[in-house]
C-alpha cells in the first residue's frame, strides 16, 4: 500500500471552497501529509474572437491576479490547520491542468469536490469530477459537501 505524503486539492473559490479546504485539511493532518491547492484559469472560454487582442491580455492578467490574490487569502486563512501546505494557480482547460498538476507534484492522492449537477446540466456540461476521477494517476476521493 502506497503511503500518502501529498495531496493535491483543485478549488474553484466557489461557496463550497471553504468546505472542501476544510476537509482537506483534516485528511492531510490524519496521514501527516502536505496539501497543494491549484485553481486552474481557463481563460479562452467563450473569449476566441478577443484572442490577440489587448483586451484579452489585459483581461487574462486581470484573472490571473485576482486567483492569485485568492490564493493567497486561502493559504493565510488556513495556515494553522493546514500546515505546510501551499497553493498555485495554473492557465488551461480544467481536467487537463488538474491532471498534469497531478503529475508534475507526484500526487499520492487527489481531492475533488463534486457540486451535485444533475439532469440535463450534467448532460450537457459533463462533470469535471467525473472526467478527473477517470484520468487521475493516483487514488482520488470525492467530497461532496451537501452531505
Amino acid at each position: 500500500m502506497q503511503e500518502i505524503h501529498q495531496i493535491v486539492v483543485p478549488v474553484d473559490f466557489s461557496g463550497i471552497t471553504e468546505q472542501l479546504v476544510e476537509y482537506a485539511c483534516y485528511v492531510a493532518k490524519k496521514f501527516s501529509a502536505t496539501v497543494d491547492f491549484v485553481y486552474v484559469a481557463e481563460l479562452n472560454q467563450g473569449h476566441d474572437m478577443l484572442l490577440g487582442s489587448s483586451v484579452f491580455g489585459d483581461m487574462e492578467e486581470k484573472i490571473i491576479r485576482s486567483a492569485e490574490g485568492k490564493m493567497e487569502n486561502l493559504l493565510e486563512d488556513n495556515a494553522g490547520q493546514c500546515k505546510g501546505a501551499t497553493g498555485e494557480v495554473v492557465k488551461g482547460e480544467v481536467v487537463d491542468a488538474i491532471i498534469d498538476h497531478v503529475k508534475s507534484k507526484n500526487a499520492d492522492l487527489l481531492i475533488v469536490s463534486t457540486h451535485g449537477t444533475k439532469g440535463l446540466e450534467k448532460i450537457l456540461l459533463g462533470s469535471v469530477t467525473e472526467r478527473v476521477i477517470k484520468r487521475a494517476p493516483c487514488p482520488v476521493l470525492s467530497f461532496n459537501p451537501h452531505r
